[in-house]
């Protein structure tokens, strides 16, 4: 029996060239079965890594008048899906947007889109972190890697220098700023395996998800993670599933782009792997 399309509404930047984004959450959230819509918080040339001389415009002043009208329209989204944000007035401008939007069905995930390796993405300030978290504090589930952890928590970033007792110190603390279920990217025991770990509040339970490494930096990735388990989630699979589900796709995406050596600063191959991914949600029927 058929049921009614789930609708999202994800909130990212466009880069033109360089798959990240929404160039990224758009086609795998279409493709999981989704009608999603889309709010732009800049546009770029290309996205940010191994690029210089990039354009950037801010459209801050278009989220509200979008929003407006989405609210004229009476419109009702099953999900709602942040990532990188233009500014620091974005941070206010998406949290009085999920006000507006959530309902007691709605499932809000944000991405804190700011940071890697210890350091801030360029435009990127110690204020918007900071305030990346009280957007955190409207969420149902937030997916920040390492680097973004330890700027929303306002602690010291150690690099590889971590245990299970101290991530898993860190998902609660991440907790204590109001989302009940946490993922953070990244997390690594053995060299040979690199993944992510979970914590739900309502059951105090984490749990592990790895795949073997591939040993190089992809860029990317972590959007192509976030939006995959937004669409294991809405596709009705738990959290510890879903995140499973993006561990393993993010990585056939990096073997796709391998196998056929294509240049890393333009992002991994994920549409080569596209089918990979409808299969794991059981979508073929």
């Amino acid at each position: 029996m058929l049921t009614k399309q789930k609708r999202i509404a994800a909130i990212h930047d466009i880069s033109c060239v360089g798959r990240c984004s929404l160039t990224v959450a758009l086609p795998i959230l279409s493709a999981a079965g989704f009608d999603t819509s889309v709010l732009p918080t800049a546009i770029l040339s290309t996205h940010t890594g191994g690029f210089e001389n990039f354009t950037y415009r801010d459209l801050t002043a278009d989220i509200r008048p979008i929003s407006d009208h989405w609210q004229s329209l009476d419109l009702h989204f099953d999900a709602l899906y942040s990532g990188f944000l233009g500014s620091f007035e974005q941070i206010d401008l998406v949290a009085t947007l999920f006000d507006t939007f959530q309902s007691e069905d709605t499932l809000t995930l944000v991405d804190p889109v700011m940071a890697d390796n210890g350091e801030l993405y360029s435009i990127y300030t110690p204020e918007m972190a900071k305030g990346m978290s009280k957007l955190c504090a409207k969420a149902d589930i937030i997916v920040p890697n390492l680097t973004e952890a330890a700027f929303l928590l306002d602690e010291p970033y150690i690099g590889d220098h971590y245990d299970q007792n101290y991530v898993e110190a860190l998902l609660v603390k991440l907790s204590q700023l109001g989302s009940k279920k946490i993922v953070v990217t990244g997390i690594s025991f053995d060299p040979s395996k690199l993944g992510a770990v979970t914590y739900d509040v309502a059951t105090n339970t984490f749990d592990y998800a790895f795949n073997e490494r591939i040993t190089d930096y992809f860029h990317g990735t972590g959007d192509i993670f976030g939006s995959t388990l937004l669409a294991g989630l809405l596709n009705d699979f738990n959290l510890k599933e879903s995140t499973q589900i993006a561990v393993d796709y993010t990585r056939e995406c990096i073997l796709k782009t391998v196998e056929l050596n294509q240049e890393k600063r333009y992002g991994v191959c994920f549409e080569r792997a596209l089918p990979y991914l409808i299969k794991r949600l059981n979508l073929l029927s």
